[in-house]
């Protein structure tokens, strides 16, 4: 590490010290749990609320809309997110968030009739669409760049965690001990986050220095020297104040109408990969593969290596770069839905696909790795390093809203994409999107490894800083 004077009578560090950073984030990201669990929780619940003798019985039509009302209070939480985070900040803005979990995880326990079911999962969606705004945001505002990768992949790292969480005690605990257990997430968000430090970046912008200052000595030491840090974040607060920003900036100016979409094609590439409909075959694919797991196992198993693979995101993206390993990702991800495609059309055909049970089991879990260390974290990491401070929540609700939306799309028109194309043909398109994500990456996508938000500006623009990356 270099010495850049004096600090207290001790060498005053470049490079700050990096726990306090990972405990903010960690806790944090215990919204991301809660968002996992709040995604995870149709899963084991509805196949039973769906049987015979449920006490609150589901048709399909029903269930469906449970599933997807959650996609449908997200894009109403991902818009006024930064508007509010803005004004209270990241901190008070994150707390708040507990809240609509909390509300839904009380009315699920409760629930005796289905429009309660129906309110509980819009209000949660409500949180969770808020949830995908702020918390990258923070995540990217707190972090040194040479962690800020990390940091970023903790969201979808906690996410997946949360999915697991969620698949695990739903095949072995009732349904009213399992919104239980999903709600006590949101209490140990609350009782860490309330300690943790608020953005320094959002501290200068409103003017308080003296309160970034010691934001910033929590989380990067007291023998870190802060002046450099918060003279360049003063810098950029008072250009950000005299440009007088707004959301018609983004599509305005030529750095920030890139980053745009570069964000929106990320967050479309990420939904139209196909992952709902690989996950949603999970369990033909394990028969196929003559397995004769159940399918809260198969979920469970599926879950597993997408949080592995999440935590390996999180630990080689700040070395592998953002953009090789989006290339990598969606590259994979179109040869694994080529074989699955192929595999189901030979089924299809009527031919012996006996001696072929490996085929698709292989292309899932390759699908599943490559997704989780690319596709799956990258875009929302994206989303907090692409974009100058005043653009960022404009630009990140934008992005949240335009991801829930082709949740909800997918969702829905899935069954009649399957009716048309059958199982083959809708692989196969998922396949051509994912072969269009990586030529996309390759030619539009720059790299933001190690780099400060100016100097991605810079290569946004078309020039090239200089930049150890």
């Amino acid at each position: 590490m270099e010495d850049t004077g004096m600090l207290n009578g001790a060498p005053a560090r470049q490079d700050g010290q990096k726990l306090w950073q990972y405990l903010s984030a960690f806790s944090a990201c215990f919204l991301s749990i809660g968002v996992g669990t709040a995604l995870a929780w149709t899963s084991p619940v509805i196949p039973d609320l769906e049987a015979f003798d449920s006490w609150l019985p589901l048709t399909k039509d029903e269930s469906s809309w449970v599933s997807s009302l959650l996609a449908i209070g997200a894009m109403v939480g991902a818009l006024p997110a930064s508007p509010i985070a803005n004004s209270l900040g990241r901190k008070r803005a994150l707390l708040l968030l507990s809240l609509p979990f909390l509300i839904s995880w009380t009315i699920i326990i409760f629930a005796s009739q289905i429009w309660m079911l129906y309110a509980a999962r819009s209000i949660v969606g409500i949180g969770v669409g808020a949830s995908c705004v702020l918390v990258p945001t923070y995540l990217s505002e707190i972090g040194e760049p040479s962690i800020r990768g990390t940091l970023g992949a903790m969201f979808q790292l906690f996410l997946t965690i949360g999915i697991v969480y969620t698949f695990v005690l739903g095949a072995v605990v009732n349904y009213t001990t399992l919104a239980i257990a999903c709600g006590v997430i949101e209490v140990v968000f609350v009782g860490t986050f309330l300690f943790m430090p608020e953005s320094p970046i959002w501290l200068v912008g409103k003017g308080r220095r003296a309160d970034a200052t010691a934001a910033l000595k929590r989380l990067r030491g007291d023998v870190y020297d802060v002046n450099t840090e918060l003279n360049q974040m003063q810098k950029e607060a008072e250009e950000n104040a005299n440009r007088r920003s707004s959301v018609f900036d983004l599509v305005r100016l030529p750095a920030p109408r890139k980053a745009l979409l570069i964000c929106f094609a990320g967050m479309a590439f990420q939904q139209l990969s196909g992952v709902n409909a690989v996950i949603f075959y999970t369990v033909n694919i394990f028969k196929a593969a003559g397995s004769s797991l159940d399918a809260d196992v198969a979920a469970i198993l599926v879950a597993v290596v997408q949080c592995v693979m999440a935590l390996v995101a999180a630990g080689i993206v700040d070395r592998a770069g953002r953009k090789p390993l989006l290339m990598f990702s969606s590259s994979v991800m179109s040869c694994s839905l080529i074989a699955l495609g192929l595999f189901f059309k030979l089924k299809e055909n009527g031919s012996d696909v006996s001696n072929l049970g490996w085929l698709p089991l292989a292309s899932l879990i390759l699908f599943m790795i490559a997704f989780s260390i690319g596709l799956g974290p990258i875009p929302w990491m994206l989303m907090g390093e692409l974009f100058t401070v005043e653009l960022k929540g404009n630009a990140s609700s934008l992005s949240v809203l335009l991801n829930w939306f082709l949740v909800f799309l997918v969702t829905k028109t899935f069954p009649a994409l399957e009716m048309v194309f059958k199982s083959s043909g809708t692989f196969w398109i998922f396949a051509v999107i994912m072969g269009l994500a990586t030529v996309f990456t390759f030619f539009v996508v720059p790299e933001t490894k190690g780099k400060t938000i100016q100097e991605v500006q810079e290569e946004l623009l078309g020039n090239k800083p200089n930049s150890s990356v």
